[in-house]
Formats: structure tokens, sequence, C-alpha cells
């Protein structure tokens, strides 16, 4: 080992709570980095894969075969702009029935001779593609659970065809629910309905605006009225990309936090060695170092330990990942889903080559001293500084060794300002920890949409197969339902909600609708904006409905799948991330034509002032037990994994960040009591007990844990008011101001003191070291 290899471990060995330090905070840094850096790649990466090998359709359009021909269709992938299409394949919408293995939910089946090649080439995941009439692939997205060799019955066109299923593939921009042969297309179409479909590929497609220009010019040429829907890749991407894209906001926040808190602790750690170590500097030059190697020894004194940190935060950070990496599963036809080496190299050199630069800064005065001043400065620190601050303290009626503590962040502004914001830090990550765990409570809370005292949840519909010879059971009647809950001693405001499912024009899949009997306005219904429904054509829906369907609060919205069409007016938005966002919100009596057997209905009460919520419950089940339903107490639960994980991420985040500000505390009171050792002994000398001792010391970190406390909260709020809304936005959702204004006046004040605590425990080990030292030895110390 070289000479300046020999001093680099001498010092790394020498100085234990610096390298504990450095190596702490690179690790928690460089953790929340790969973390949040390979969701960021990953979060678009098996759809961005599937979509190139699949040369997915930039845009798919639906339309009128009432007012378009195919012919014209045709043409239009002749369009400018276009760089190839696909179609027009005829569709139809159709509601299955598959044997008693799911259930009776609208589907968009499309008529294709084969997967396709140029444009959307849909990817066979098990089986075959349809060879004649009778045969169908289901998608892998669909409403239904595909197994080879089901038969599904269509019970609404004429003849009620039955299909069988002969294969499970998948669209990567989700054009259909199910594909048939083109000659079956007539035995699914009713009389009078059915549409078009065309896909389309674009030269320019990397925007909405694109990507809206392209429907304007291939829908410029064709009759007014004749496009019915359209989808574009961008929002089936952001779909795809929503369960990883709401943790990047999140952990880049933290990622950002640890950065800069290693690049202040480092730069602190390093000037603080330079500081007490002058003499040592010194010597090293007397015996032939040049300025140039003496701050190489010092950036080696933190890259060991940086290095070794980077290496523990990359196990970290990988260790974080799984549970995250596992929400979004295996989607596409792609690789599992996995940290990507080149994102592990960026964070390290990006980390370690920061750590050097904030050293070689810290450590530039060691080269620039001169060989005899450094020799001839001791360890003690000046004693001029802060002695205004001195006599102030003991003009206060407290104990001597209290006014001591409290006047010695005076004497060393430099250090008092690196614990401090370390303390600062720290205090930030936990205002902003805790602001976003009353927030996702309020998203829940929301997901829920579920207040009631008392809750008569809707009975599960039999899928089972039929077996000859056994009755269906009768559904509850939701009227006789109703009634014995209004009838009820201590019910207070109640309404009933049924679930149904229909499809949107353009739109591949089902949204649910929720038809509710009664004002459910009540319930839990977290508007974002506009209002609640007033009438029985009015509904509210959820910011991804708006999205995908390119509506807007005020704009119609047509329900297909049912017995017959329902036109809503969007009339508010509502904060609901249940279902991918895609449901319609809407009184029952806008369903009464298209479709009036609602019976799977669940039942909401909120029961008079003063009653008694168990027995209100037990006497309500005597008079639900005839009907075949029974009430329980409490909504129903609507808690998520996402919500569980994010919440165990910020524990340990915060923490870990915790942990790195205290040892900052640690560093900077540890390096003061070493300083001070033949002081202490004076003060021990002249009667000071190791209580009085311990005291001094923890009282000299408390200006500053409070001052650092103070500024740290109002940073939090304001990191909880940036990162909130941008994580909102990364799945589609609009948050209202009460999931946002978590933070109350009361809340304030234990947070603030937050800021002391980080610096008490950061000085309670140097502080027990000085309690528990000789006099005799610290006297004798130089």
């Amino acid at each position: 080992m070289s000479v300046l290899g020999r001093v680099v471990r001498s010092g790394v060995g020498r100085r234990r709570a610096h390298t504990l330090v450095i190596g702490l905070a690179t690790m928690m840094a460089v953790a929340a980095s790969v973390l949040g850096g390979s969701l960021l790649v990953v979060s678009g990466a098996p759809f961005d894969d599937a979509f190139s090998r699949q040369r997915g359709a930039h845009l798919s359009v639906r339309f009128d075969a009432g007012e378009v021909s195919a012919g014209q269709l045709a043409e239009s992938g002749d369009t400018e702009g276009v760089s190839a299409a696909a179609g027009p394949f005829r569709t139809a919408t159709v509601t299955p029935r598959s044997d008693g293995a799911g259930p009776e939910w609208p589907m968009t089946v499309v008529g294709r001779d084969d997967p396709g090649r140029d444009v959307d080439e849909v990817a066979l995941l098990d089986g075959r593609w349809p060879a004649r009439p009778g045969e169908i692939v289901l998608s892998a997205d669909s409403s239904l659970v595909p197994a080879m060799g089901m038969e599904i019955a269509f019970p609404g066109p004429p003849g009620g065809p039955t299909l069988t299923v002969v294969g499970v593939a998948r669209s990567v921009t989700r054009t259909a629910d199910a594909w048939v042969v083109p000659s079956q297309m007539p035995a699914l179409t009713a009389p009078g309905s059915g549409g078009y479909q065309m896909l389309y590929r674009f030269t320019d497609a990397g925007t909405a605006a694109r990507i809206a220009a392209g429907g304007r010019a291939v829908t410029g040429s064709l009759p007014p009225g004749a496009a019915v829907g359209e989808q574009s890749w961008l929002t089936v991407r952001k779909s795809a990309e929503r369960e990883t894209a709401l943790y990047v906001p999140f952990l880049m926040a933290f990622g950002a936090l640890g950065l800069v808190m290693s690049v202040l602790i480092v730069g602190n750690v390093v000037a603080s060695a330079v500081g007490t170590g002058t003499r040592r500097i010194g010597i090293l030059k007397a015996v032939g170092f040049t300025p140039a190697q003496v701050v190489r020894a010092y950036v080696g004194q933190a890259l060991v330990p940086a290095t070794v940190g980077t290496a523990l935060g990359v196990l970290v950070g990988h260790l974080l990942a799984v549970p995250v990496l596992a929400e979004t599963g295996e989607v596409y036809v792609t690789s599992s889903l996995a940290v990507e080496p080149w994102v592990d190299l960026a964070v390290i050199a990006g980390v370690l080559d920061l750590v050097a630069v904030t050293a070689w800064a810290s450590a530039w005065r060691a080269g620039r001293l001169r060989t005899v001043d450094a020799l001839a400065v001791g360890r003690t620190a000046s004693t001029g500084r802060g002695r205004w601050a001195a006599r102030l303290a003991g003009r206060l009626p407290l104990p001597r060794p209290v006014s001591l503590g409290l006047a010695r962040p005076f004497e060393r502004p430099a250090r008092t300002l690196a614990m401090g914001t370390a303390v600062l830090f720290g205090t930030v990550a936990v205002t902003f920890t805790v602001g976003m765990g009353a927030s996702l409570g309020q998203v829940m809370e929301a997901r829920a949409h579920d207040v009631a005292d008392v809750t008569v949840p809707a009975r599960l519909p039999d899928f089972g197969p039929r077996v000859p010879g056994r009755e269906k059971q009768p559904e509850a009647d939701p009227a006789a339902v109703a009634a014995a809950v209004g009838a009820a001693t201590g019910t207070g405001k109640h309404y009933s909600a049924a679930t149904v499912r229909a499809t949107v024009s353009g739109s591949t899949g089902t949204v649910d609708v929720v038809a509710f009997t009664g004002d459910a306005s009540w319930g839990g219904y977290t508007m974002v904006s506009g209002r609640w429904i007033d009438g029985p054509d009015e509904a509210v829906v959820p910011t991804p409905f708006l999205a995908a369907t390119g509506t807007r609060v005020g704009d119609t919205v047509t329900l297909d799948g049912l017995a017959e069409p329902v036109t809503l007016r969007i009339v508010g938005e509502v904060l609901d991330p249940r279902k991918d966002g895609m449901q319609v919100f809407t009184d029952a009596s806008a369903l009464t034509a298209a479709r009036p057997d609602l019976t799977e209905t669940s039942h909401h009460i909120a029961v008079t002032s003063g009653t008694d919520v168990s027995a209100y419950v037990d006497a309500l089940n005597e008079d639900l037990a005839p009907l075949g339903v029974a009430a329980r107490a409490g909504g129903l639960d609507a808690g998520g994994d996402m919500v569980v994980t994010l919440n165990a991420l910020s524990v340990i985040l915060t923490s870990m960040l915790v942990a790195v500000a205290a040892l900052g505390v640690l560093n900077g009171v540890l390096l003061d009591t070493r300083e001070r050792v033949r002081e202490l002994g004076v003060h021990k000398a002249l009667g000071m007990t190791p209580r009085q001792t311990l005291a001094m010391v923890l009282t000299s970190v408390v200006v500053t844990g409070l001052v650092a406390g103070a500024a740290g909260v109002p940073l939090g709020v304001a990191l909880h008011g940036r990162v909130l809304p941008a994580m909102g936005e990364s799945v589609g959702l609009r948050l209202p101001d009460s999931v946002i204004a978590v933070y109350h006046g009361a809340e304030l004040l234990p947070l603030a003191l937050g800021g002391l605590l980080i610096a008490a425990l950061g000085a309670l080990l140097p502080a027990a070291w000085a309690a528990g030292a000789r006099t005799a030895t610290a006297l004798r110390t130089e």
C-alpha cells in the first residue's frame, strides 16, 4: 500500500463517526435514487417495448356504419401524415353469457381475418386465431376470464349465436375485447346497429396535440358525425404506467432530500476534519506531501465510506423495488420487470462524483495551508466568539450548565449551521411523511365512498354453472330492503346503489355505472369540480374517465351495451381512483328504461344521533332475514396495497433521513466535545456533576433543534403541496384541496418540536461520553 493509501486508511479508522455519517447519508441518497430511477424507467418500458414490436395503433377510431361506407374509410388511410392504416373492420357491442363462467358485461367485438402486421399486430398468448364462424378469440384484458374451449352465448343479436373460445390474445392499444372472422359479424350485429373501426399510425404522434391533429385530418373528408369515438395510444400508455408512475414523484422528493443532505454532510465532515486536523496537515506537508496529495488524502477519506454506502444503497434500493415492481405484474409479453443495470451505474457514478467534488471543495483549504502555519496552530478553538451570547445566557434565571450550553452554538456558528441544516432536512422529511399519510387517508376515504354507519351489502350474484333441476337463487327485492331500512327505528338518512356495466363509444372495455336511489351526496363522495347529481339525466365521473373519453364537465356522454342507449350530461368531477377511474355515477331513474332489473343493490344508512349502532344492526337484521340479506356496522371496505406500500416506503425512507440527520448532529457535537475536553475537565474539577455535564451538552443543541424544526415544518408543508398533486397527475387524478390541505395548527407544533427531538437524539451519545469522562484524564488532554 502506498503512503497516501496508509494515510487514507488511518484517517478512516480514526474518524469512525465521520465514516458512519458519510456512509449512511450516501446509502440513503443512493437507495432512493435507484428506486425512483428504476420506477421511472420501468413504468413505460413494458408498454413501449410491446408497442414497438406490435406496431400499435396511434389512434383507433370507431365510425357509424350508417353514416359512412367502407370504401370512404379505406381512402382515409391515404391522408397526408398517415404512415400506415388498417381496416375498416366491422365492430359490434354485444353482451355475452358464458355458461355461468362470468357476469353479463358488454364487450366490443371486431371482425378481422388475421392478427395483422403493419398496424396493431395482435399478440396471441394462447391458442390460435379464429378460422371460421363459430370461433372467437378473447382479449386478455376483457371482462371475461378467458378459458380455451369455453362456449360463450350472445342472446342479444337475432338467432343468439354461441361461439367457442379458440385463443387468448392482447392488443397493445386495447382496440377490442374480442375478435372473430369478418363473416361472423352479421350474426353479432342487430339490424341498424354496428360500426366500423379504423386503426392509424402517424408519422408524428408524440403528443396529444399531434394525435388530435391526425384525427382531424383523417376524418376531415368524411361525413360530419361519422366518427362516434376514438382512442389515443397515449391514453392507453398512461393507464399502463399508472401503477409505477405514482411512486416516481414521491421517490424523487426523497432522493433529492437524500442527495442534498449527503452533499451538506460530506462537506461538513471533510471541512471539520480539515479544521481539527490542521497540525496533522502540517506534519504531512513537513514529511513531503504535496498540496495535491493532502487534498487527495481527505477526498479519499470521504470516498471510502461513500463507496461502501453506495454499494449498500444499491442493495437496499433493489430490495425496496421488489414490492413496488411486483404490483405492476407481467402485463405485456416482455421480459420481467427489474432494475435496469444502467440505472445502477448512473446513480453510482453520479453520487460518487458528487461526493468527490464536495469533498475536494471542502479539502481545498488543507492544500493551501502553509506548513509552518499549520504546525503552529493547535486544536484549541478560538475563545473570542460567542462572548455576547455567553453574557446574555448568564443573565437568564437558569442553572449554570444550561446557560453554558445555550451559548455554545454561537461560539461555532459554521458548525452550528451544518448541524441545523441536517436537522432541517430531517424535519422536512418527517413533516412531508406525516402529511402524505394524512392525504393518503383522505384518498382512501374518497375511494371507499362510504361514510355510512351501517351497510347492507349487495348479495353476490350466482355466476356458477347452471345445474339442471336447481333453481337460481332469487335476488333480494331492493324496494323491500329499502322499506325495511326506512321503517327501522333509528334510521336517519339512507340511499341505495346498484352497479351495472356499459360501454362508451370509441373506447374498448367497460365502465361501471353506479345508479343511486335517494340522496347519496352525504355518502363520502369528494368533488373535484362541478356539483353532485341533481336530476335523472345527470352524472358525475372521475378524472380518468374525462381524460379517456375526451370530455369535460358540461359535456354529454352516451352509454351503450344496455337495453337502449343512455345519454347523460356530466355535471361534476369526483375523486375516485377505483376501476382505473372508469366509472359513471348517476340517478337510478336514468336507467329505468335501459336496465329496469337493478337487483344487485347495496344500501347505506346513517343512524340518528344517540342510536346504538350494534343494537340497530341486530334489530334491522331481524327484519332483513326473510329477504336474504344482512346489515353490518360500518361502510364497505376499500383498502389498497398501493397505500400500504407507499406508507411503508415513507416510514423506511424517513427513518433513514432522520437517522442521517441525527448522525450529522452526533458528528458535530462529538467534534465539539473533543475540542472542549480540557474545558470539560476544568468544569468537572470545579464541581460540575455528570448529570450537569449531560444537561450542558444536550442544551447546546436546543436552540439549533428548535430553529431548524421551526424552519423545516413550512418547507415540509411546501414539499407536500408540490409532490402530492404530481403524484395525482401521474395516475390521471386531480386532487381536491381537502386532500392536500391536511395540516392543522395543532399538529404543526409537535412537528416543529421534532427538530428538537432529532437534535437531542444525535447529541445523546457525545453527551454521555462527556458526562462519563474522568476529570484527570480530561485535564491531561491537549
